[in-house]
């Protein structure tokens, strides 16, 4: 809002004198009709009606500058008739392609009864010139560390494993200055658990990078998932 409509609204507002008689007359008029009963008048406005008649000059004031009152109430500089800001949805459900980068997850075929392994495949189109790569283990019973790896070097990323909410985490992000090619990789996390097939439902993943001035975001599960649902999600 600029300075000058500001101005003008604060003149409006201190200049604004009510018009009194004619304002309570018509309360009263009002009162009357629905059977209520007419209070005596006091000897100056009610402290109501003259915030009515300075609320009335602001409203004048907006309405010939373009402004809806709740852009002033909210600090919004929006004109009349303007659509509200757009407020975007948390995303759900798997995504698991984006531009050039596409991805998968799944639990390594060579798990067994008291360890597995988590594998999320990434392929992308183009080269990275960032990457962060996230797998959120469900920590069902037993399920501990036991270490982590990349098929890109190791020397390329910074990595942590860290325990969050039930999930065992693993984070893996690009060094400044390093870059993805274009290709096919894998990011695995490897742990215990308790004897017995470890359902991994709960299990989640997902990848956010950055190709030339674009950026990709892709996410999913470890239970296979066809077309349809993918662009519908």
């Amino acid at each position: 809002m600029s300075d000058d409509l500001r101005r003008r609204l604060r003149e409006a507002a201190a200049a604004h004198r009510p018009d009194r008689e004619r304002m309570i007359a018509r309360v009263e008029r009002g009162m009357t009709a629905a059977g209520q009963p007419v209070p005596r008048r006091p000897g100056r406005a009610a402290p109501w009606l003259r915030v009515a008649g300075a609320t009335a000059a602001v409203a004048a004031v907006l309405a010939a500058g373009g402004y809806g009152a709740s852009a002033v109430l909210h600090g919004r500089d929006r004109p009349v008739g303007a659509a509200p800001p757009a407020h975007s949805a948390p995303p759900s459900g798997p995504r698991t392609e984006d531009g050039p980068l596409w991805s998968d997850g799944s639990v390594d075929p060579h798990s067994n009864d008291f360890w597995a392994q988590s594998n999320v495949t990434l392929k992308n189109a183009e080269p990275l010139t960032s990457l962060t790569v996230e797998l959120r283990i469900a920590r069902t019973g037993g399920v501990a560390s036991t270490g982590a790896w990349r098929t890109l070097p190791e020397g390329d990323f910074t990595f942590r494993a860290d325990t969050e909410d039930g999930f065992l985490v693993y984070r893996w992000r690009l060094k400044p200055g390093r870059t993805v090619p274009a290709g096919t990789h894998v990011f695995a996390g490897q742990y215990d658990h308790a004897r017995g097939g470890r359902d991994a439902g709960a299990d989640t993943y997902a990848a956010t990078a950055r190709f030339g001035s674009q950026r990709a975001a892709v996410r999913g599960d470890f239970a296979p998932h066809n077309a349809a649902e993918e662009k519908t999600s």
